[in-house]
């Protein structure tokens, strides 16, 4: 069994960690503000999120910008690629960066730490609140 996944450009790896699931690595060192991954999204409404919330998909989903007067996420998306790998940390190496273009959002993960050759690449997530208390997110 292969226990590392690379991309295409051998810049980066998926690997599973015990009680995180899948994480994305670097095969390459990035300095702070180097692009890691840029992919494009999928956004969708709160009633499409009522649904999607119920599904293991919750899991994999960015929410991008503030919050309503009710506390609900004012815009969420599927990121497709490598991206949505990407771990919860309270020490983030990386940080995501949004971008609208003619044919949609795109999600790039940037380096806002020097990142050596086999760290896990994490971010912060924004909406913790929104997944279910059974989940514990691990440093």
């Amino acid at each position: 069994m292969v226990d590392r996944v690379f991309d295409r450009s051998n810049a980066l790896y998926v690997k599973k960690i015990p009680r995180k699931g899948r994480g994305l690595f670097a095969n390459i060192p990035f300095k702070a503000g180097d692009l890691i991954e840029r992919a494009p999204t999928w956004e969708f409404d709160e009633r499409q999120a009522n649904l999607i919330d119920l599904t293991g998909i919750l899991e994999y989903y960015f929410v991008r910008g503030g919050r309503d007067p009710k506390g609900k996420a004012t815009a969420r998306y599927v990121v497709f690629g490598l991206a949505s790998l990407v771990n919860h940390s309270l020490n983030p190496n990386a940080k995501t960066v949004w971008a609208d273009e003619d044919s949609g959002a795109w999600a790039s993960i940037v380096a806002i730490d020097d990142i050596k050759v086999g760290d896990e690449i994490t971010q912060t997530y924004t909406n913790l609140s929104d997944y279910p208390k059974t989940i514990n997110f691990v440093e």
